[in-house]
């Protein structure tokens, strides 16, 4: 770790030593406490000496993701004791259980639109986000909303979480879109170290055919209609690059039979044998001459199409995609 990360592991670790005092002071049995202080005070230790995020067997570095998500961990994944191994399984089950859970409905139905997606991890738990909202009392409106975390892996699927009870949160309090990623924008940078960030597309579709959308720095979403496919440019920097900035949208208004299509760049720049990249031209040309597809449709010939494309080569990253479409 640099200079920087090490100071906010250290103010991590002083705040959550302080935590563990406090209980301690209030506990009538502090044993189980006690240990948990020692081994933030060894952390605290490596963290001056220089050698936290070691692997105190090999001394090569511990995987990233899984020392954010417990600054205590002091082995890597190859040194890892057999009743360790059988415990991170479990947690990466649980871990994966839980994601699945904040998935929205498939197949969503809402105000004149009809909505699909394919949400794929590459390893057990994923950094993509998605979501379809349908706030109370809306008048069909729906909220969409597909982005990418930074950093792979358990690290990753929590900031997913985090990411994924702000906007349900936020999406209740009647907020324009812009001003829903702003605020979506301060409460993560405010709740996440330095180094993460996370590209996002937010949207809001009406009843009435007008769509607004937010772009932070993600992958182009695509506006289908039935002569031609418009990319979304980005409107403003990924949430957690800088709080208190502001962002803009475009709007649109699509008529019955139009679509919109989302995706992280597991699809656009997943790569063949040759090293070439998907690429966004690609996903456009195949989006504009299978436009009259249904949701479901759309995101079937795209993962068919991506299959061929990698002829056997594996997935690099998570995949997912959006599909949205205007049927009255």
């Amino acid at each position: 770790m640099n200079n920087i990360e090490n100071a906010r592991m250290r103010e991590q670790l002083l705040d959550r030593r302080q935590k563990l005092q406090a209980t301690a002071s209030k506990s009538r049995d502090s044993d189980d406490i006690r240990n948990l202080l020692n081994e933030v005070d060894a952390a605290l230790e490596k963290v001056d000496k220089g050698t936290f995020g070691l692997c105190e067997t090999c001394l090569d570095t511990i995987e990233e993701d899984r020392l954010l998500a417990d600054p205590l961990i002091r082995n890597c994944l190859t040194h890892l004791t057999a009743a360790e191994q059988r415990a991170l399984e479990h947690d990466l089950d649980l871990a994966y259980k839980i994601q699945a859970a904040l998935l929205p409905k498939q197949n969503l139905k809402v105000g004149g639109w009809v909505s699909a997606y394919h949400y794929q991890p590459a390893g057990p738990v994923s950094g993509d986000y998605c979501d379809l909202i349908v706030p109370d009392g809306g008048n069909g409106t729906l909220y969409f909303l597909l982005g990418d975390v930074s950093g792979k892996g358990v690290a990753a699927s929590i900031l997913m979480a985090h990411l994924h009870a702000i906007f349900r949160t936020l999406t209740k309090m009647n907020l324009s879109v812009h001003q829903l990623v702003e605020e979506a924008n301060l409460l993560f940078s405010e709740g996440t170290m330095s180094t993460h960030f996370a590209t996002l597309v937010c949207g809001k579709a009406d009843a009435d055919g007008r769509v607004e959308i937010c772009n932070a720095g993600h992958c182009f979403p695509l506006v289908v209609r039935a002569n031609k496919v418009e990319s979304v440019p980005s409107t403003g920097l990924p949430l957690g690059t800088f709080s208190g900035i502001q962002y803009s949208t475009e709007q649109y208004t699509l008529v019955s039979g139009e679509s919109l299509f989302l995706y992280s760049d597991g699809l656009s720049e997943s790569r063949n044998r040759s090293d070439v990249e998907y690429g966004e031209k690609r996903l456009a040309s195949l989006i504009e001459r299978k436009a009259s597809l249904t949701p479901e449709g759309l995101i079937g010939v795209c993962l068919d199409d991506l299959k061929l494309f990698r002829s056997g080569v594996p997935m690099a990253d998570d995949l997912t995609l959006m599909s949205i479409r205007r049927v009255q």
